[in-house]
This record gives structure tokens, C-alpha cells and sequence, in this order.
């Protein structure tokens, strides 16, 4: 008995999907490349003055890679989707699946389970993998640094009380000026700590030197001095790591991570505008892939007799690369507090939809 013949749909999806996730795996290498190169450039000199030798080159660009990858993965998707379609339009393919039947609303279709994927992969990325890369990163790197009280000092609260560090050394094990500002239940200061430094053990967690204080009271007005301490315990949930994050500024965070700081159950030093609009956009990585898809495809309308003189593909480009920076700047100014998240985040993927839509019907129509 003669095998059965696969049907001629799921031949053209495994064919399209590969040709689509080859050329975005292709642009992602050599963007990622080019950037693993621009960053060592930076940072070789850094790392052979801390005589970490060849290996440091190579662990820093190890865990460096998931960073550079998830901020590639968008310009790789539009490049490889450009490529593919540029290539399949100029080899006449594209005119021979039209002529078989296919519209490019079936060919959009097609092409879609790809690019979803790439999406999906690119929340892992972002939501699992960029975030422990950077962590051991930044770990590795203040563990390293000579000169740890040059570092900068920061902010964050936890429950009701704010905290300063002065600077973070030896891989978050050791901090240098802790002023722990506490408040009660009304968010009025009531007590104060300064302690010159702090040191953690996994035994008996944090430990506070040379610690001096204040007991505030506010309604009365009075201000009493507390007794100097040697050393006294500092009852916090925080461990190395997360005083490593925090002085990071900005570094990716998961999920579990920035629900729990939206739920006070995690130390922040961000805004709670800037935590949702994360989320919002890291859920959205798919959209915006398909948008970027959607943006690439009038280049299936190239003329035959054009061919490689068609300025079409660089428009296509030009316009992936506005749709990058428009979302990127409402980003920017989400996490400044002058946008809502949903309104940094949403109308860019609407506005180029409907514009790529036009392009799309208009040569339709022609």
C-alpha cells in the first residue's frame, strides 16, 4: 500500500515556518555578535585590570548573551521576515502561490504560528533567563571590582521603612553606610538607624556596625538619641542577591518578582508604573512580533521588473524601525509617570496595525 501524500497546507506551513525561523535565527547571530563585540570592546580593559584574564572575557560574554539576545529579537524578527519575503517575492514563489490561490491574508496566516513561537520564546527569555544572567552578572562583577565603595548608592523601601546603601561589596555580602529610616502605621518616621556597615552570614543573617539612632516622635516633637551599638542584628527579608539586583538600577526582573514588589512583599526601588508596564509589555512580545511581520509583508509587491532596485524593502525597514522607537519612547515615558501603562504600551501596536493594514489593502486594490 502506497503511503498516503502529507497534506499540501501543512507542507507550505513547515515549509514557511522554517524559512522564517532560519533567517531570524541568522539575524539574530550576527546582531548579537555585533553587540558582544562593541561590549567587550568596552569592558576588556575593565576586566584585565581586575586580572581576571581570558576567562573573564569569556564568562562576562556568556552571561551577557540572553541581555543582548532579548533586546535583538525584535529588529532580527523584522530583518529575517524582510529577507524572506524579499527573496520568495524576486524567485517568483510568491507569485505562484497567488497563483495556486493563497491571498496574503493565507500567507499573513502562515506565517503567523512562527512568529509566535519567536514571541513565546522571547517571554521565556525575558521573564526566566535574562533575569538570573544578569543577576550572576552583576554578582560576578561587584564580587571582582577593587574598589567596591566607588560604586553607587541607592534607595528602596520595604513594608513601610526606607532604606539608603552607601554601596554594596563582595558579591552583596558586605554593604557600607545603612540608614534605615522606619515608619508606623500612618507612614510617620518614629525611629532611625545609621550604621556604618553590615555584613551577612547564612547562619544568622544581617548583622549592623557601629550602629547610632534616633527615636522620633513627631506628634510631640521630641528627639531622643539611642544608645551606640557595637553590632546588633538588622531583621530584614532581603538576602545578597537582592541588594545586588537593587544596585543594578534597572536590571530584568521575572514575573514572581515584579508581582511581588506590586504587592509590598518584595523590597523596589521602582515605581509601580514602571513595574506594570513592564509586565505589560513582556506579554505583549508577541503582538509586537506579529506587528513587525505585518509591517514587513508589502514587500511581497515588489515588481518582477523592479527586482533589486525596489526601494520597497527599505521602506519596510525604515517603518520596523519607527514602530521599535515610537514603542520604546511611550516605554520610556511610562516608566517617568507621564503615561498610564496601558497607554505606553497599547496604541503603538494599534496605530502600526492600522497603518500597515492600509499599505496592505491599498496595493490590493491597485
Amino acid at each position: 500500500m502506497s503511503k498516503p501524500s502529507p497534506n499540501p497546507r501543512y507542507v507550505l506551513l513547515r515549509y514557511l515556518s522554517g524559512a522564517l525561523l532560519f533567517r531570524v535565527v541568522f539575524c539574530s547571530c550576527v546582531l548579537v555578535s555585533l553587540l558582544e563585540i562593541l561590549a567587550l570592546l568596552e569592558q576588556t580593559t575593565p576586566i584585565l585590570q581586575r586580572h581576571l584574564g581570558i576567562l573573564g572575557i569569556f564568562n562576562y560574554a556568556c552571561m551577557r548573551l540572553p541581555f543582548l539576545l532579548s533586546g535583538a529579537l525584535p529588529l532580527s524578527t523584522l530583518i529575517g521576515a524582510l529577507l524572506m519575503l524579499t527573496q520568495m517575492t524576486l524567485a517568483s514563489e510568491i507569485a505562484i502561490l497567488r497563483a495556486a490561490g493563497l491571498s496574503t491574508l493565507g500567507l499573513y496566516k502562515y506565517l503567523v504560528p512562527a512568529t509566535l513561537l519567536i514571541g513565546l520564546a522571547g517571554i521565556v527569555l525575558d521573564d526566566q533567563v535574562t533575569p538570573r544572567s544578569e543577576q550572576a552578572l552583576a554578582a560576578w562583577w561587584n564580587r571582582t571590582d577593587p574598589t567596591p565603595e566607588d560604586g553607587h548608592s541607592f534607595w528602596f523601601h520595604e513594608g513601610s521603612s526606607l532604606t539608603h546603601i552607601g554601596h554594596v561589596a563582595d558579591g552583596g555580602n558586605i554593604l557600607g553606610t545603612v540608614d534605615v529610616y522606619m515608619r508606623d502605621a500612618n507612614r510617620m518616621l518614629n525611629k532611625t538607624l545609621h550604621a556604618q556597615t553590615a555584613h551577612y552570614t547564612g547562619a544568622h543573617g544581617w548583622t549592623l556596625y557601629n550602629v547610632e539612632g534616633l527615636d522620633v516622635d513627631l506628634r510631640d516633637q521630641k528627639v531622643d538619641r539611642l544608645e551606640h551599638q557595637a553590632d546588633m542584628p538588622w531583621h530584614t527579608t532581603l538576602a545578597p542577591r537582592d541588594f545586588i539586583r537593587l544596585s543594578s538600577g534597572n536590571a530584568p526582573l521575572s514575573t514572581a518578582t515584579i508581582i511581588g514588589m506590586l504587592r509590598g512583599q518584595l523590597a523596589s526601588d521602582s515605581s509601580p508604573g514602571f513595574l506594570r508596564a513592564g509586565l505589560i509589555e513582556r506579554f505583549l512580545r508577541p503582538a509586537s512580533l506579529l506587528v513587525l511581520l505585518l509591517i514587513a509583508m508589502p514587500v511581497i509587491y515588489i515588481p518582477p521588473r523592479t527586482g533589486t532596485r525596489s526601494w520597497l524593502p527599505v521602506w519596510c525597514l525604515g517603518a520596523g524601525l519607527l514602530f521599535i522607537v515610537v514603542q520604546g519612547l511611550l516605554r520610556a515615558m511610562g516608566n517617568a509617570g507621564l503615561l498610564p501603562p496601558p497607554v505606553a504600551t497599547v496604541p503603538t501596536l494599534i496605530i502600526f496595525t492600522l497603518g500597515a493594514l492600509t499599505v496592505l489593502l491599498r496595493n490590493e486594490t491597485r
